[in-house]
């Protein structure tokens, strides 16, 4: 299928024409630096137009007259010469119903198209975007989600008018979704104004908090609160904004002559995650612990783990390597140790069901054997 995007170098334009790639449409691309002869050309030949291409930062006012109304009518323009039946999906935008230049102008290219529509029966689709955010979204424009993820992620500081309202936020992956379910619908058009949902309200101040705390977990190891969508996006996007060159971060490496031990991720319900490096020959742990709980993950090497319940004397042993990879659980009240029998240094992936706590442990010194008395 051939889909024409206009504004296709633009935020929610690269995304879109991303995602018609990955699903093998043929995207044909207009934007700035494009002639009126290309524009005709790719209406000719489209099955589908997303028209995104618009002006929301002129110079002057009467810039929102020609990119956003005169270029939508330019496009309807080329339609009806043409004959073509290709069905319309515009961007426009929440603005649209508010009094401002730019509302105004945008309200003005739906009513052309909504005309369009009623006169001649050409489907259209009308969609009316909440403020976008993601990833590729240019900071310091139009995008207050884009300027704090820049700021944050970049240690500069963030404003935040203390008067300000909720917003309705949508994020740009949602966007392209209903794009796509329009398109594989019956293609007939609608006179209603379309949303792309899930949208968001969300105060200024709670994005700072999020974004605040993103850029914390680097140095607290804790894992991000992402368990509602919101969140989860959000992280999404503030990744996209750091620096080339601060994609890696230190971990503090506890190191001796048996080796290391480095935790690499915490969380507020679910325990951590560390990994061990110990020497050939070295044994560590020889304790047990009355609720915390682990898992062991040998990812490289070969160990022997031996555990023995409290009170009894029979040892258990489980053999473990790279060569095939299994979880061991570490129950509480079995005093355990895992010993690097192989030639090089093992590594151990381990996960313990709650955050260390210097103050209680929960870590009582037992050999696992007898002669480690």
């Amino acid at each position: 299928m051939k889909v024409l995007v206009t504004g296709s170098k633009g935020f929610i334009g690269s995304n879109l024409v991303c995602r018609l790639c990955e699903l093998k449409h043929e995207v044909l691309e207009y934007d700035i630096g494009f002639s009126d002869i290309d524009l005709k050309q790719h209406v000719q030949e489209a099955d589908w137009i997303i028209h995104l291409a618009g002006v929301n930062r002129p110079l002057t006012p009467e810039e929102f007259q020609d990119g956003n109304v005169n270029l939508t009518k330019k496009i309807i323009d080329y339609i009806a010469e043409t004959g073509s039946q290709v069905p319309v999906i515009f961007s426009s935008s929440t603005q649209a119903a508010l009094d401002n230049p730019y509302g105004v102008s945008k309200k003005q290219a739906e009513d052309l198209l909504f005309e369009f529509f009623h006169k001649t029966g050409h489907p259209v689709y009308v969609f009316r975007l909440y403020n976008a955010f993601g990833k590729w979204c240019r900071p310091n424009y139009n995008s207050v989600v884009a300027t704090f993820c820049h700021n944050v992620a970049n240690g500069l500081p963030i404003q935040i008018n203390e008067s300000a309202l909720a917003i309705d936020f949508v994020y740009i992956d949602d966007i392209c979704n209903s794009f796509l379910r329009v398109m594989t619908g019956d293609g007939k058009g609608s006179m209603d104004i379309l949303y792309p949902e899930p949208h968001y309200k969300k105060t200024l101040h709670e994005i700072a908090d999020l974004l605040h705390s993103f850029k914390a977990s680097r140095d607290n190891h804790m894992v991000p609160e992402i368990s509602d969508t919101f969140a989860k996006q959000l992280y999404s996007t503030y990744l996209s904004y750091l620096p080339e060159d601060e994609f890696s971060y230190p971990l503090d490496m506890h190191k001796d002559f048996r080796g290391s031990f480095t935790e690499i991720l915490k969380t507020e319900g679910y325990g951590q995650i560390s990994v061990n490096i110990s020497k050939p020959g070295i044994t560590k742990g020889n304790h047990y612990h009355h609720t915390k709980n682990e898992k062991y993950l040998v990812v490289h090497g070969e160990c022997v783990i031996k555990f023995r319940k409290i009170g009894t004397d029979e040892v258990i042993s489980y053999h473990v390597s790279d060569k095939k990879m299994e979880l061991v659980d570490i129950p509480c009240g079995y005093t355990h140790n895992i010993t690097n029998v192989g030639k090089d240094d093992s590594v151990t992936i381990m996960w313990a069901n709650e955050l260390y706590n210097p103050e209680h442990p929960d870590t009582y010194y037992c050999p696992v054997e007898v002669e480690d008395k």
